[in-house]
């Protein structure tokens, strides 16, 4: 009798639900559980309609998870299964079931317009998916998007802010990520081939529920106006996606920059990516540029490990001055994300082939880490407050960073022109610390160089949006520079590139001044040439700089 009362409740809670559809805008599906088949189809505004008999809704909470199967995906390589594999976690979302794909499966993406949103554990397992680009109907539209089912709101009464301030007058409901913008503020006004008008001063940050500033990610400006100021609580459980083998059919669009972001898209906190692999395959004689397969955006805590990715070929086209350049083509982005750290990633193609560009970019990100990786770059474009390398390979395009805090890399090889390139086009800045510890630094990747090891450039005539600084100190415990390939009349490696050929004298005037590093220590610095680390082919620009060597 009390089982009978038990199924009786079950069926009573799936006719009410029959009766009623679920509608996920963010999704754009309609669940509904109707005494029909489960089917999966799409009506003439491009809303996926999903139905779940009540006979396979049991199953399938019985089973605790869902596969794409279940939805009819036919993981046969030619079919475009990405309906399926979207209704599949559409469903999974609104019970909060885990994710499964069929072992042995090849899902094939074409270029439809729709996006599988995440919210639960997803194991891609061993199954094999072919995004086919080549034709696509919205190149910006992610192929999956991992979200949070929390929702950010405004806060008010905060009308400004300081840089480095502890606290803010707020209560929240729980740990949040709060975003703050001053659009009356440009910065990062950039420079170069590819200048631009600057972006609105923005800045992101972690505050707990009493509204307490996690002191390991400041606020980087002083914020005198506030135009927009939102907080996102953020998941306090893990959300793990695993496995997966992803090749991507590369576009053949014009090489202009229309950037492509067909991939998987991350705007959840507290995530860990785990053991997957995505390749590139198709790329010809010209082709648009990825922002990223793999896309960190305004989340915080998110690991990606045991993770092989692929460089994208380089393509170029007419930039914003009017001349020939090469386009930004990245595997991984991440951009105003916090505590993002990549843990034995490695990639397929070879990290020292020119052909292929780096495989990182980012913007406005705090505390990220390389740790065992074998990448070919590490970049910060519109800075990083806080980094680290360990234990890591980086190839041809080197670090390259402006930003704020303390910049450490530790047990590395660098083969990139520079040890750190301080990137010329946001002002070559970086408003704190350098540490280099028990590193190798191979210049150009030991083709003939003049070596230097901080690299940048900065006249003094542009205005970036905010003063530029050199380290203020920088310390170099345990390097070896193999320069044993040099030129014939090569010096010996410098500590400072010639950041300014211009500044010779007295004479020469900066309208923005550029604040010089202070300090530079060196521990056992060695050189496979035996030839002295010297300070610059520009002594005149560093002469102020305390250079201590033990």
């Amino acid at each position: 009798m009390k089982n009978m009362l038990l199924l009786f409740f079950l069926f009573s809670c799936i006719f009410s639900m029959a009766q009623r559809q679920t509608k996920s805008p963010l999704e754009n599906v309609v669940i509904t559980s109707k005494n029909n088949k489960t089917q999966v189809r799409t009506n003439e505004n491009g809303e996926l309609l999903i139905n779940v008999s009540p006979k396979d809704v049991l199953k399938l909470k019985a089973n605790g998870l869902v596969r794409y199967s279940d939805f009819d995906a036919r993981g046969d390589g030619k079919t475009n299964d990405i309906d399926a594999i979207a209704a599949a976690h559409a469903f999974a979302n609104q019970h909060g079931l885990s994710v499964k794909a069929d072992e042995g499966a090849t899902y094939y993406i074409g270029g439809k317009n729709r996006t599988a949103v995440i919210r639960t554990d997803t194991d891609f397992g061993t199954a094999a998916f072919i995004i086919d680009d080549t034709e696509v109907q919205n190149r910006s539209a992610h192929i999956f998007l991992v979200s949070s089912s929390l929702r950010p709101f405004k806060l008010e009464g905060i009308s400004s802010l300081k840089r480095n301030q502890e606290k803010i007058d707020v209560s929240l409901p729980g740990t949040c990520l709060v975003t703050v913008t001053n659009s009356h503020v440009r910065r990062y006004i950039r420079f170069g081939p590819n200048q631009n008008s600057g972006s609105p001063q923005t800045d992101i940050f972690v505050v707990d529920k009493n509204g307490n500033v996690d002191m390991d990610a400041p606020i980087i400006w002083d914020f005198d106006q506030i135009t927009d100021i939102t907080a996102l609580p953020i998941d306090e459980t893990m959300l793990t996606i695993s496995g997966g083998r992803f090749t991507t059919i590369a576009n053949n669009a014009e090489s202009k920059y229309t950037y492509y972001s067909r991939g998987i898209a991350i705007r959840r906190s507290n995530v860990l990516v785990n053991g997957l692999e995505h390749r590139v395959s198709g790329e010809g004689e010209q082709g648009a540029p990825y922002r990223g397969f793999i896309y960190i955006h305004d989340c915080s805590y998110v690991k990606v490990q045991n993770t092989i990715l692929t460089g994208h070929k380089t393509y170029q086209t007419i930039g914003s001055a009017g001349v020939t350049v090469p386009m930004g083509s990245y595997d991984i982005s991440v951009n105003r994300a916090l505590n993002v750290s990549f843990v034995n990633c490695s990639q397929t193609n070879d990290i020292n082939d020119r052909r292929y560009w780096g495989i990182l970019g980012s913007n406005y990100c705090k505390n990220l880490v390389y740790d065992s990786c074998t990448l070919s770059r590490f970049d910060a474009h519109m800075g990083v407050a806080n980094a680290t390398i360990l234990n890591s390979t980086l190839g041809h395009q080197g670090i390259n960073a402006i930003g704020s805090g303390i910049f450490t890399v530790e047990n590395s090889t660098i083969r990139g022109r520079n040890l750190i390139n301080l990137r010329s086009d946001y002002g070559s800045t970086w408003q704190g610390e350098l540490v280099i510890r028990n590193c190798v630094f191979v210049p150009a990747d030991g083709r003939p160089s003049s070596a230097s090891l901080i690299s940048g450039s900065y006249s003094g005539q542009h205005d970036f949006g905010y003063t530029c600084y050199m380290p203020e100190r920088i310390t170099i415990e345990t390097l070896h520079i193999d320069d044993s390939n040099h030129p014939a009349d090569y010096q010996g490696p410098a500590i400072f590139a010639n950041i300014n050929p211009h500044m010779t004298d007295d004479s020469y005037v900066e309208k923005f001044p550029y604040v010089r590093t202070r300090e530079v220590i060196l521990r056992n610095v060695t050189t496979s040439s035996g030839k002295t680390l010297r300070l610059s082919d520009n002594p005149f620009m560093f002469k102020g700089v305390k250079v201590n060597i033990d």
